[in-house]
């Protein structure tokens, strides 16, 4: 008999659209205080300065704006886990994208204020069972709004590594969704039940195919904490780098994710 299909894992729609809103209100607080100076330095993502990453956090968001502007699909014809493995191929486009964005909004904080009550007002007149047209196909805006949640807490660690103090604070909700749709993802890349990775308290997924276990501890285990895990998944950190600095504690013949790192770029 075949091993059963796992199911997908479900999201609250009311605590992700709540996540979703106070993660973008705590990037729009924090750019309130950021100098010129500071815009224009530079980011750990390639050639973009700050002033182009907060313009990028803008985009992502109002890429709900923008989906529910064309007309809604007839049918679903995607999953939530599919927007993890297809970012990558709009690298190009969405930097060009970008790079005209922060030459178009002088104004940052008028810009994200613009934003914050539009996507307010959006969520409020549609229903989490709205199809959207993405760039992975037809995705029910509930799902949409969990792959903001990574969008966010991704580009709010970029820009806590790059702007000293700044601290933008993570919403829990905003970070345990973002943790979760990594893991799935890793799960989905490398299914099997040999290893167990954790990410407590917010993820934990069975991956790789190999010995499989009954009870107990796995035969391979690997933890570490949610803010590692996301630089792990998106390639902000190295496997070798975060093993190497204890970030990450890795133990069994299958405890190596090195070759399935990063799972987004």
């Amino acid at each position: 008999m075949p091993p059963a299909k796992k199911r997908a894992r479900t999201y609250d729609p009311v605590k992700i659209r709540k996540a979703v809103l106070a993660q973008f209100g705590n990037v729009r607080e924090a750019v309130r205080a950021l100098t010129p100076e500071q815009l224009a330095g530079p980011t750990r993502l390639g050639a973009w300065t700050v002033r182009e990453l907060v313009a990028h956090i803008g985009m992502a968001v109002t890429a709900v704006q923008r989906s529910l502007d064309k007309p809604e699909p007839a049918r679903q014809d995607a999953v939530l886990l599919d927007w993890a493995f297809a970012t990558a191929a709009k690298s190009s486009a969405i930097d060009d994208f970008t790079r005209r964005l922060a030459e178009q909004q002088p104004d940052l904080d008028a810009y994200l204020a613009g934003i914050e009550q539009s996507l307010g007002r959006l969520l409020d007149e549609h229903p989490g069972t709205r199809l959207l047209e993405t760039n992975v196909g037809a995705l029910p805006l509930a799902d949409y709004l969990v792959t903001r949640t990574v969008e966010l807490v991704v580009h709010t660690d970029d820009l806590n590594a790059v702007v000293p103090g700044l601290e933008v604070p993570y919403d829990r909700q905003a970070l345990a969704a973002c943790t979760r749709l990594l893991a799935d993802a890793l799960a989905a890349k490398a299914p099997g039940g040999s290893t167990e990775v954790r990410v407590p308290p917010y993820a934990v997924v069975q991956c790789i195919e190999g010995p499989r276990h009954t009870r107990g501890t796995p035969p391979s285990v690997v933890e570490t904490d949610p803010l590692t895990w996301i630089r792990l998944a998106t390639g902000r950190v190295t496997w070798a780098d975060a093993v190497q600095e204890a970030q990450v504690s890795a133990s069994g013949e299958r405890a190596d994710l090195g070759g399935l790192l990063p799972l987004m770029r």
